[in-house]
Order: structure tokens, then C-alpha cells, then sequence
């Protein structure tokens, strides 16, 4: 069983700053990490492949540096990876970013299980899998706990709001996983050691079977920002001593007409 495993370089911390022309969030010089829900995902991707054979190919769609997230998943135990980047795919919506790992998925191969985590902690739409399988004419399923292969498919649980839904989907198909469904493994300091200089394939929009730029990036965006900024920090701090502490914070509570 051939698996592909969608995986973000995302800011490891939220004091990240925006565009306000563009309202793209500025990556440059932050400090990044693998998106968390997709770990969960690769975690699902290697326990199939330990189970049932096959292969493990990870890819993103990102800058350069996001080959980082990829020798992580080298690290985990994936067998291949990729990063899409090209500066005609920068600024994508949902729906041109869902299209570009369509294209992106389908440059690098045939395979059977399409894994995505639910969302990215960047983003929070939790759009983009299900909007894959659309661009790409497969069944799709949401919000899954629970996975088994079975009769040319794949058998799945997914976490509805007040139900658990079970339902099975044939190959190829495509899943978002929920974070109950595997504990993530570690990156493994033995692989990190083997892999050594192990490959990682950068691709761009010329290795695509649609080719137009119009259909990637911010044109083939549909949807646009307009307007955004960094929230205001207006937290004052004030420092009392502990003798006089009870009467300040009745006359502040007071003040504030809390009483």
C-alpha cells in the first residue's frame, strides 16, 4: 500500500506578524515546526505500512527551509519526501492551496491512501483535505479515529459532533485524521544517523500537469484578505505591596464599577 502523507512548516510560536498589503503571515526568520495534527497523520501512515508493507511519501508545500519538516518525517521513518515551492504558489487560499497539492500529489505518483492531519495550527479551516479529494475526484473522509484496511479499502470511525460515523471508502481515498487516533513516535536518533544526506525532491509548478499560473498562488485565489493587523497590546501592569493591597483593589474594583 502506497501512502502520502500531507505535512506544514507552521510558526512555532503566535507572535508572528502579518502583511497588511498581502495578509500573508511573515515567515522570515521565525522559528518553525512541523504542524502537529500531522504528526498524528504520519504516525497512522507508518503503523499501515508496518502492518500491511508498502511505502510512506511525505510532502509540503512551502520555502526551501520547509525541508526541514521533511527530514523530521525522514527521522519518524518515511520513505521519500518532497517540497513544493515556487513563488507563483505563494499566497494561496483554501481553494488554490488544496488545488496545488492536487496537482503536487498527482506530479509525484500513484497511491492508494491520501493522510492529512485536520487542520494546521496556522490556518484552523480544516479545509484543505477534504478539498484535495474534490480537486482530485476521490473519497474523502473528515475528523477519522479510527482506521482499518479492508476489501480494497480502508474502514474508518469519524468523530462527529454528537455521533460516531462509521463508513468504508474504496482505494484510492483520502482521510484527515483527529489527534486520539495514534500517539506520535519520536524522531528516531537511528534514522537520523542512516538517512544521512538522503534526498529530498524539491519541485515547482513546470513538474505540475496543469501548468497555468493563473490557477495557483494569489490569481488563482478566489478569496482575499481584506483587511488585517496584529491585535493591540493595551495589558497594563501595576504592583502593589501586600499592606496596602486590599484597599487599592477595593477602590480599583470600585472604579472600574465592578461593585
Amino acid at each position: 500500500m502506497n501512502i502520502f502523507v500531507c505535512i506544514k512548516q507552521v510558526p512555532s510560536t503566535n507572535k508572528v506578524q502579518v502583511d497588511e498589503k498581502t495578509g500573508v503571515l511573515k515567515r522570515d526568520g521565525i522559528a518553525s515546526k512541523m504542524n502537529p495534527y500531522d504528526l498524528f497523520a504520519l504516525e497512522t501512515a507508518l503503523r499501515l505500512k508496518a502492518q500491511h508493507g508498502g511505502t510512506v511519501t511525505v510532502g509540503t508545500m512551502g520555502p526551501p527551509q520547509a525541508q526541514a519538516v521533511v527530514k523530521e518525517a525522514y527521522m519518524m521513518g518515511a520513505d521519500d519526501g518532497y517540497v513544493f515551492s515556487d513563488r507563483r504558489l505563494g499566497g494561496a487560499d483554501v481553494l488554490a492551496t488544496s488545488y496545488t497539492l492536487s496537482q503536487a500529489i498527482r506530479s509525484v505518483g500513484d497511491f492508494d491512501l491520501i493522510l492529512c492531519g485536520k487542520q494546521t495550527t496556522d490556518g484552523d479551516t480544516a479545509q484543505v483535505g477534504p478539498a484535495i479529494a474534490e480537486h482530485m475526484g476521490i473519497p474523502h473522509a473528515a475528523w477519522v479515529t479510527k482506521i482499518e484496511v479492508a476489501d480494497g479499502g480502508v474502514n474508518v470511525e469519524q468523530q462527529l459532533q454528537d455521533v460516531i460515523e462509521t463508513a468504508h471508502m474504496p482505494f484510492p481515498c483520502l482521510i484527515t485524521v483527529e489527534q486520539d487516533i495514534f500517539m506520535p513516535r519520536l524522531p528516531s536518533l537511528r534514522l537520523a544517523r542512516e538517512i544521512g544526506d538522503k534526498p529530498i525532491h524539491i519541485q515547482g509548478l513546470d513538474t505540475f500537469l496543469d501548468t497555468d499560473p493563473s490557477h495557483y498562488g494569489l490569481t488563482g485565489s478566489p478569496t482575499q484578505v481584506e483587511r488585517i493587523f496584529p491585535p493591540e497590546n493595551d495589558v497594563e501592569q501595576e504592583m502593589w505591596d501586600a499592606e496596602n493591597a486590599s484597599e487599592k483593589l477595593f477602590s480599583q474594583l470600585k472604579k472600574w464599577k465592578f461593585m
